[in-house]
């Protein structure tokens, strides 16, 4: 017998097993002249004695490992699982979580990031009430299946909201398209032949000589220069506001008459969804360019102009600042009924031009540098309209 309170040590055949003074147990054993202990103590001689058991059948076996050894697996492992389980969780991340990660980071084609209207639209497309694709936030990327998006858009088309489903159809292509390059899903499953391209089918209809001119005659006095610079130019709406006494430039005749403006396109502006009204970027760099207006319409424009100081707007509101599109909008609304053509929008100013210049004889490069187009595809679309129209004068002039 040993003293009270000191440790108590059972010899064995192989292995040690010490009490300690806390009751416990603690194992030991030597193996190729080391010694080892257990990791961790027993409240049994029975749990101590089990433990000893495994590391000699081990060793018999050929099975027994370092324990330093063994400690680097069992890191290894963990750190394996870790890995597997951060990989499960990124792979379950939801469409909205993707979504709006993608939205935040994406960028357009020159590596800028989207324009704050365009980054607005997606926002609300993705998570207003009413937004198309809002549906979808809370589905795992793994989830979205090629049968639930056709579903869905049909439901959407069903609806008659043609081009909205077209646009959050293409939305989320595009973000999945993206999952797909993150290796967060194996396809893509937006695969509906021309899912992007759905459309109302609706014409932009452009006004004839009579209507344009009754417009300009009809429209408030401030906003006739407008509506010239739009049809006469071709401009986008946001190209027109932007425009400033400094980008105009009057040249005369001899004897002081207005021979022709030039305008230098290389801004527009934005508004609209939230979003303040102010400069930026043209939609494209093809959409910087210079452009030439001759004739009556040249001088409609060379008197808005005069007496405007350098740097001034064309259009604005009482305070001086960018005009509202509300404000034009009912100055256009006004004119186009009290002209009878309520089916023109400002838009069909923009495509008058276009398919007036078509009509010249223009090439596609000339309509795509004339309208600021960086697409040919573009630029065909007035090239057609100008043939059709030809078509019809010509079926005019042979009827009987």
């Amino acid at each position: 017998m040993t003293a009270k309170g000191q440790k108590q040590k059972k010899r064995r055949t192989w292995g040690i097993i010490d009490k300690q003074r806390s009751g416990h147990h603690r194992a030991r054993y030597t193996h190729n002249g080391e010694r080892f202990t257990a990791p961790m103590t027993f409240d049994t001689v029975d749990g101590a004695d089990a433990w000893l058991s495994t590391q000699r059948a081990a060793i018999l076996n050929g099975s027994w490992v370092h324990p330093d050894e063994a400690a680097k697996q069992a890191e290894a492992i963990a750190a394996e699982a870790e890995v597997a389980a951060a990989e499960v969780a990124r792979k379950s991340i939801t469409f909205g979580e993707y979504a709006d990660k993608w939205v935040r980071e994406r960028t357009n084609s020159k590596g800028e990031p989207i324009r704050p209207r365009t980054r607005k639209e997606y926002e609300r497309m993705l998570s207003s009430e009413n937004g198309f694709l809002t549906e979808w936030r809370t589905t795992p990327l793994p989830e979205i299946r090629p049968e639930d998006v056709r579903s869905w858009r049909a439901e959407k088309l069903a609806t008659g909201h043609l081009t909205q489903t077209a646009r959050a159809y293409d939305l989320m292509k595009s973000i999945l398209k993206t999952a797909v390059g993150d290796k967060l899903i194996e396809d893509n499953p937006c695969q509906v032949t021309g899912g992007s391209l759905t459309s109302t089918k609706k014409k932009v209809r452009p006004p004839t000589d009579a209507e344009l001119n009754g417009l300009i005659e009809a429209i408030e006095p401030r906003y006739r220069a407008l509506v010239v610079v739009a049809a006469a130019g071709g401009l986008r709406y946001g190209e027109c506001l932007a425009l400033t006494a400094d980008d105009i430039t009057v040249e005369r005749t001899e004897d002081g008459a207005v021979d022709g403006v030039r305008l230098i396109v290389d801004d527009q502006i934005t508004e609209g969804a939230g979003i303040p009204r102010e400069s930026g970027q043209v939609k494209s760099d093809a959409g910087v360019r210079r452009i030439s207006i001759f004739g009556r319409d040249a001088q409609i424009i060379a008197d808005h102009v005069a007496g405007l100081p350098a740097g001034a707007l064309l259009w604005t509101d009482t305070q001086g600042r960018y005009v509202s599109q509300s404000s034009v909008n009912n100055a256009w609304w006004k004119a186009r009924k009290e002209v009878g053509c309520d089916d023109i929008t400002f838009h069909s100013l923009r495509h008058y031009q276009g398919t007036r210049y078509a009509r010249t004889g223009a090439t596609l490069a000339e309509l795509q540098a004339r309208m600021g187009h960086s697409s040919v595809k573009a630029a065909m679309r007035y090239q057609h309209d100008a043939e059709q129209e030809r078509l019809d004068e010509l079926a005019r002039r042979a009827a009987r």
